[in-house]
């Protein structure tokens, strides 16, 4: 599928339903299609990032708009009430940072998203740090494997057990940084 002629709408439903709802962050799909067509890295790395910030536009609005109905019960399935009690409380002076940092990182986008509009985070920065961020990070990995990528496609096929194991571990390091932080 990477290789495939629907790649780029599914790396984008991906995207969008990770910066709002879906556990799997787009980096799982988005390496292997740009290691696939390394030609079509940029445009890939500029699918994720749209979509991602389209994606965290509907988180910002779950939070802001429907908090108790949905956004609290997706905030609870991942375990994060008491993490996302404290990031809460923190947006009044530290939101835009929260969100540059917490936007390149491994940690749930979503859970940023989400806080960002229960907390009323003002939307025209919201969306500039999550385009600064998003794109910052997705726009790395197609630079990276673009000029890398014959390299670290023998080493993702040589390793393949190793890399989606560490991948897990991070994806689970994430939650568990959310959880404490």
């Amino acid at each position: 599928m990477a290789a495939g002629p629907r790649a780029g709408w599914a790396l984008g439903a991906v995207s969008f339903a990770e910066s709002s709802f879906f556990p799997i962050p787009p980096d799982a799909m988005l390496v292997p299609m740009i290691l696939a067509r390394p030609e079509r890295a940029y445009r890939l790395a500029l699918i994720a990032t749209v979509t991602s910030v389209l994606g965290g536009i509907a988180g910002y609005a779950i939070g802001y708009f429907l908090y108790e109905s949905l956004g609290r019960p997706i905030i609870e399935f991942y375990g994060y009430t008491e993490g996302f009690e404290t990031m809460r409380a923190t947006y009044r002076e530290w939101g835009l940072w929260i969100i540059l940092i917490k936007g390149l990182t491994p940690i749930p986008y979503k859970i940023v998203t989400i806080a960002s509009g229960v907390s009323g985070f003002a939307l025209g920065p919201f969306i500039l740090a999550s385009i600064l961020t998003r794109g910052a990070r997705f726009f790395l990995i197609a630079l990276l494997l673009r000029h890398f990528g014959e390299p670290i496609r023998v080493f993702v096929e040589r390793r393949l057990t190793l890399i989606t194991s560490a991948f897990l571990v991070l994806i689970i390091a994430g939650f568990a940084a959310l959880k404490f932080i």
